[in-house]
């Protein structure tokens, strides 16, 4: 059954324990705390969704379509940095962003080009990044603003590279940079012995990658630092999990950005389909 309709559940908002019956939260006031019966299902099945294995599903799919719409070219014969590499035909189809797909009017790129990369290198790098650091965030903020920090921290950092004329870019690195900015702002405001160390661990990744950025074949620094202040604001305006517990509106805020990232993936589709 997936829906209960007696007992406890756990409310949504705040995360204390109310009927599942009840019409408002006995303790942060939010409306049926137990989502109409369905709240301890939907709690089953999020709890055992894992945010860096959702986005890896997403990038490795779009990867594989990339490849698949243009595999000659993909396996062309080139170097390490460009092993197995997607045409930019394909990319640009898929949702590559850049000055270019800006000019065109495609601002949905913005949201779909973090899960699409440019070669065999590029997304194992990306997608390591993203298994070490979100876990991490997800336990200073909570699953919702995880969410909302790696978005912002990928449309900033492209709207920076874009601004800066940048033809076309693809790639989660500015996400990444993004959760390294929320993490070093966690260090900082939580203080303490502990909180230092955080900030200091996290900010010297963010210098160390930022540096190799410019000793790399092809990377995108001007997404990298957008990605970094990008991932710092969104932090600094949601809050971390020692002083503001997640809400409602971070859940709901999440499941938008969710869905307007699967229209943008639509819209790609759509208008490469259609150009």
């Amino acid at each position: 059954m997936l829906r209960k309709r007696s007992g406890s559940a756990l409310c949504y908002a705040c995360g204390k324990l109310n009927r599942v019956d009840a019409p408002v939260c006995f303790y942060c006031g939010g409306r049926n705390p137990g989502l109409w019966g369905f709240g301890p299902w939907l709690g089953r099945l999020t709890g055992r969704l894992d945010f860096a294995r959702i986005v890896t599903v997403v990038c490795v799919a779009a990867y594989a379509a990339a490849i698949l719409v243009d595999p000659a070219a993909a396996l062309r014969p080139r170097g390490l940095f460009d092993l197995l590499s997607p045409s930019g035909a394909a990319l640009l189809a898929l949702g590559m962003t850049g000055a270019y797909p800006w000019q065109l009017g495609h601002w949905w790129t913005l949201l779909t080009a973090a899960y699409l990369h440019g070669s065999l290198l590029h997304i194992a790098f990306n997608l390591l990044w993203i298994h070490q650091l979100a876990p991490a965030v997800e336990q200073a903020y909570g699953r919702s603003r995880l969410v909302l920090i790696f978005t912002g921290g990928g449309v900033l950092g492209f709207v920076l590279s874009n601004w800066a004329g940048v033809g076309t870019t693809i790639g989660a690195s500015g996400a990444v940079f993004g959760l390294l900015g929320a993490m070093a702002v966690y260090g900082r405001s939580r203080g303490g012995l502990f909180g230092m160390a955080v900030f200091r661990q996290y900010w010297q990744w963010a210098v160390i990658l930022f540096i190799m950025g410019f000793l790399m074949p092809g990377v995108n620094n001007f997404a990298h630092a957008g990605g970094f202040v990008g991932g710092s604001l969104a932090a600094l305006a949601l809050g971390h999990g020692d002083g503001r517990v997640e809400r409602r509106a971070h859940a709901l805020a999440a499941t938008a950005v969710v869905a307007l990232t699967a229209l943008a993936f639509t819209l790609a589709i759509w208008t490469a389909l259609w150009a």
